[in-house]
């Protein structure tokens, strides 16, 4: 009788073409990194609305037996601005069906781009496979069509105004009609596959200082902010991850200048001291501590939200109250050895305009209202934009799982409550992921469905604001689960936001 393979490892993130490329590098020998890479490449092309070469994201990796490092090559704010007036920088609106919500779109938008960047540095530490071979998947996928998926068509509809905004996006996104490609039309894009090929066979300068350089600083000259100089001196900035226990476990997350890890611990740390009854009593403490953070966050800041004073304070806050959208995807790895890789890239929404004969549609970064609070057009010069992605790392008995999420401003929450559930409600990834969530926004509470009446009673009793989502919704983030639980592989993709998982053979 022939004896049972061991797995090689896990995959889980948001399609099953850049499910596939990793899980096939893991199955020629690849590690959890060279997986992570190979999806990264291949999300580009399986997934356009939500990365791109032109975008940025962050790696947290763990290497087997050493302490993990967080990898950041988000973007970047130019280095000398223009006159707004001279910008092309405008708004579009997005249908997300009965909500909708502006955006800013044009080349005026665009930051400077880390994803090219941060995929040779990882490549160049961490990983063991040729470039070319990490980089095939996604040539084969952007060259021979990837059938969209029903996540995929949605969210091409939503921001219809930006991938259908002029006849190049229209030739690419939409078959040269006047309306997104739909589930089960075939994207494809040749050039994007020829950048990639390009790419391996010239080098990371390529796209820094070489052809492609040239190319998007040209095309930033029609309205943008991006000079050669802004390329030429990106980095890729690798940072000491922000670690904290919970309770058993031991988290790592994403450190300043991002916000979302430094959120996260401070709800963990607002959590640490309470106990519950009950599940109403659990949830209505989740809530409560996610009201507290945005309150603390807008007080004092994230730089001191993890001030013990203060979070003292803010524990006491919360316990003395009565109980009662944005373009992003995450891929985590596991493999055999014990690596975990757990990597979130975005393009924003994208802003409209390609790279002429590449493939590449720009990020809108400069455009999103949640990255520029305090208003368009004020940011500082050559500085790294925060980010509410938070990619994360547990060590807790019996399991050692990485996961992460999109979502927005919602990513924060999200993690919270996967944490929560893991740690403190004892639940397996497949129930963490599932469970039904909430997010506090200001004093409005947004809740999905399948918590109980009670718990729901309670939570109307809390806030005024409450809004009902009825089922499961992209809305609430999507977070995909890989790692290791009771010595065996676990994979959970989060079904909110097309989330595939596979155990890799």
């Amino acid at each position: 009788m022939p004896r049972a393979r061991t797995p090689l490892g896990a995959v889980a993130c948001g399609h099953p073409v850049t499910a596939a490329a990793a899980a096939d590098v893991l199955r020629d020998g690849g590690n959890a990194f060279d997986a992570v890479v190979a999806a990264q490449c291949a999300s580009c092309a399986a997934e356009p609305v939500l990365a791109s070469l032109a975008g940025g994201g962050f790696l947290l990796a763990r290497p087997a037996g050493t302490e993990p490092v967080l990898y950041d090559f988000f973007v970047q704010t130019p280095l000398a601005k223009r006159a707004p007036e001279d910008l092309d920088f405008y708004p579009v609106v997005a249908d997300f069906g009965g909500v909708t919500q502006e955006f800013h779109v044009g080349v005026g938008a665009a930051a400077t781009p880390g994803f090219v960047r941060g995929l040779f540095d990882i490549h160049q530490d961490l990983c063991s496979l040729p470039l070319d071979r990490l980089m095939q998947p996604a040539i084969e996928a952007a060259r021979g069509g990837v059938s969209v998926t029903p996540l995929q068509a949605y969210m091409m509809d939503v921001v219809g105004p930006i991938y259908c905004g002029n006849d190049e996006a229209r030739r690419i996104y939409a078959g040269g009609g006047q309306h997104p490609l739909g589930e089960g039309n075939v994207l494809r894009q040749p050039e994007l596959a020829e950048t990639f090929e390009a790419l391996h066979r010239e080098g990371v300068e390529l796209f820094y200082r070489g052809a492609l350089a040239a190319a998007v600083v040209e095309l930033c000259g029609e309205g943008g902010q991006l000079r050669p100089e802004d390329l030429a001196r990106y980095r890729t900035e690798r940072r000491k991850p922000l670690a904290l226990p919970y309770r058993e476990a031991n988290v790592w997350t994403n450190p300043l200048p991002s916000t979302g890890g430094t959120l996260v611990a401070l709800a963990l740390g607002l959590l640490e001291g309470t106990e519950a009854a009950d599940e109403t009593e659990r949830v209505a403490n989740v809530a409560r501590a996610m009201r507290v953070t945005n309150e603390a966050r807008l007080e004092a800041g994230a730089e001191a939200s993890l001030d013990t004073e203060l979070l003292g304070r803010y524990r006491r806050r919360m316990l003395g109250r009565a109980q009662s959208r944005r373009g992003t995807t995450h891929i985590s790895v596991a493999d055999r050895d014990g690596n975990l890789a757990a990597m979130t890239i975005s393009n924003g929404e994208g802003c409209g305009r390609l790279v002429p004969g590449t493939g590449i549609m720009l990020n809108n970064m400069l455009g999103e209202e949640d990255l520029n609070p305090g208003g368009f057009h004020r940011w500082a010069p050559g500085t790294r934009l925060a980010s509410m992605m938070a990619p994360t790392l547990v060590d807790m008995p019996g399991a050692q799982l990485a996961f992460g999420s999109g979502g927005s401003n919602r990513i924060r929450s999200a993690i919270l409550q996967i944490l929560d559930q893991l740690v403190r409600n004892g639940r397996g990834p497949e129930e963490a992921v599932t469970a039904p969530r909430l997010h506090v926004e200001g004093e409005r509470l947004s809740l999905e469905g399948g918590f109980s009446p009670a718990t729901v009673a309670t939570l109307e009793d809390a806030f005024d604001d409450v809004e009902h989502w009825g089922r499961a919704n992209l809305f609430f983030g999507g977070v995909h689960v890989a790692g290791t639980r009771e010595g065996a592989f676990v994979a959970v993709g989060d079904p909110r936001r097309g989330g595939c998982g596979i155990i890799v053979n």
